[in-house]
């Protein structure tokens, strides 16, 4: 059994990037994009299919759909974002039955709610500061950073929404919270490592 750090992450507060370092720091594996393409293995699809649709729910007025055979002459559609979710889902189930593992997204920590040996982590920060974050990271400009976060938070929330029958950005779904204007990526890797280490083998 692995033990596994998921991390979810408001739009531009660098949770990304404080699981790839808290990855290379415990040298343990980190999945991110990668479920995507482990996850169109298992589904059988393209790995650009469910790149469209990656961490979105699907819309109930026009959504890309999959039609399966299930019987003598029934068939079934179902929407690529609901297929790619049950594939990662699986996807993170088996990683976290074979490896130490950290794992952004995906509902990862809702997936994983069950396992003992998991810590679910939640990085957040004020919008003025992730504003400035994404201004210097995509180089744009402060306009077009905010309605950039504001459309990434609203997907993701809706998308976690969707699928866990949770809230997305409800802190006392995780835990931990960390506010990345207030700590540094440093110390915030610190932190984490102490929480794997309360991990059980």
């Amino acid at each position: 059994m692995g033990k596994i750090i998921t991390v979810g992450r408001e739009f531009g507060s660098n949770g990304r990037a404080v699981a790839k370092a808290l990855s290379e720091a415990l040298n343990i594996n980190y999945y991110d994009r990668e479920l995507i393409a482990l996850a169109a293995k298992k589904s059988k699809l393209s790995d650009e299919e469910l790149e469209h649709v990656d961490e979105t729910r699907a819309n109930p007025w026009l959504y890309s759909s999959v039609s399966y055979q299930v019987g003598s002459g029934y068939t079934t559609i179902e929407p690529i974002n609901d297929i790619l979710f049950k594939a990662e889902s699986e996807v993170i189930e088996e990683i976290a039955a074979s490896e130490d593992a950290v794992i952004v997204g995906r509902c990862s920590d809702y997936v994983l709610r069950h396992k003992v040996d998991s810590r679910h982590i939640f990085i957040y920060a004020p919008l003025n500061y992730r504003i400035s974050v994404v201004q210097a990271r995509d180089q744009i400009d402060e306009k077009e950073a905010k309605r950039l976060i504001k459309k990434m938070d609203k997907q993701r929330r809706l998308y976690y929404n969707f699928y866990t029958d949770r809230t997305w950005n409800e802190l006392r779904n995780y835990d931990l919270a960390i506010d990345s204007s207030i700590f540094s990526q440093k110390d915030i890797i610190k932190i984490l490592k102490q929480v794997y280490e309360t991990l059980e083998d």
